[in-house]
């Protein structure tokens, strides 16, 4: 089987933990935070961030529609980068090494547009990707085929070229039917022996 000419990685959960329940649990009472988890959708919330809509504006008016929680959900505004944290250092070392090999490395990733312009000084490898496909600026979500689409068409590679991680079931399912090569993430133990494995990196550097 060919080689992969490029390296697609997703961010939350992959790069950056990602774990909002996490991060309330920490500064709330764990029987509340399951308690307004249940009663408000935080995730679609978030979810429309992810398509495109504006970060402060869009958390701080949901808030204000749930008076109740209203100083809790201010904070995924607010302390957003307590909730994305920490970084994954060994996903971090594997990006890098692959870059130093000249092997592309890509993202593919929910992502707000605000989000992603405000991360990037906390995340320095943010900024380092030959390619980022960023879901708020492209108003396209992962699992759309859409989005997988945009990449294939403006990276100019074919799908068997391609090597996608991402955390999701479902985000590697649409890909592998579109022919790309796939690893669902579940550590960068895995990940780093996949690479490995398709003759990307070598063991000493995927250590």
């Amino acid at each position: 089987m060919a080689r992969a000419k490029a390296v697609i990685f997703d961010i939350g959960n992959v790069l950056i933990e990602w774990q909002p329940e996490r991060f309330y649990d920490s500064i709330m009472a764990p029987a509340d935070r399951v308690r307004m988890f249940a009663e408000i959708d935080l995730h679609t919330m978030n979810e429309a961030i992810d398509k495109g809509a504006p970060f402060r504006e869009t958390i701080y008016a949901f808030a204000a529609r749930h008076p109740k929680w209203e100083d809790k959900i201010r904070l995924w505004h607010d302390n957003w980068l307590d909730m994305a944290s920490p970084e994954i250092p060994h996903s971090v070392r594997l990006l890098r090494a692959l870059k130093a090999r000249g092997v592309p490395v890509f993202a593919l990733t929910n992502f707000g547009d605000d989000t992603y312009t405000f991360a990037e000084p906390h995340y320095p490898f943010l900024a380092e990707f030959d390619r980022a496909y960023v879901s708020g600026r492209l108003k396209l979500t992962k699992p759309d085929p859409a989005i997988y689409a945009y990449l294939e068409t403006d990276c100019g590679l074919t799908p068997g070229a391609l090597l996608f991680t991402d955390d999701r079931a479902e985000n590697i399912a649409v890909a592998g039917a579109r022919g790309w090569k796939t690893h669902l993430f579940d550590g960068p133990e895995g990940w780093a022996a996949r690479l490995v494995a398709e003759g990307l990196l070598e063991e000493e550097e995927a250590a």
